[in-house]
C-alpha cells in the first residue's frame, strides 16, 4: 500500500525547500512533486506543498 505525506510551507525559500526534502527523504520518504500557491498582485508563492510517497508494510 502507498502511504502520502503532504508537507505545506509558507516559506518559500531554496533553503527552506531543500530542508523539507532532505528531512523527509532521509526519514524514508520518496520525493514525488512541489505545488505552488501563488498570489495574485505577486510572482513569488506564497505557499508550497511538497509531496512525498512511500510503500507501507501494513496490508488492508
Amino acid at each position: 500500500m502507498v502511504e502520502y505525506k503532504v508537507v505545506e510551507t509558507s516559506l518559500v525559500t531554496d533553503e527552506a525547500l531543500e530542508e523539507i526534502l532532505n528531512e523527509w527523504t532521509a526519514a524514508g520518504w520518496h520525493y514525488e512533486s512541489i505545488q505552488f500557491a501563488m498570489r495574485e498582485a505577486s510572482k513569488r508563492p506564497a505557499m508550497a506543498f511538497v509531496l512525498f510517497t512511500r510503500q507501507s508494510s501494513a496490508t488492508d
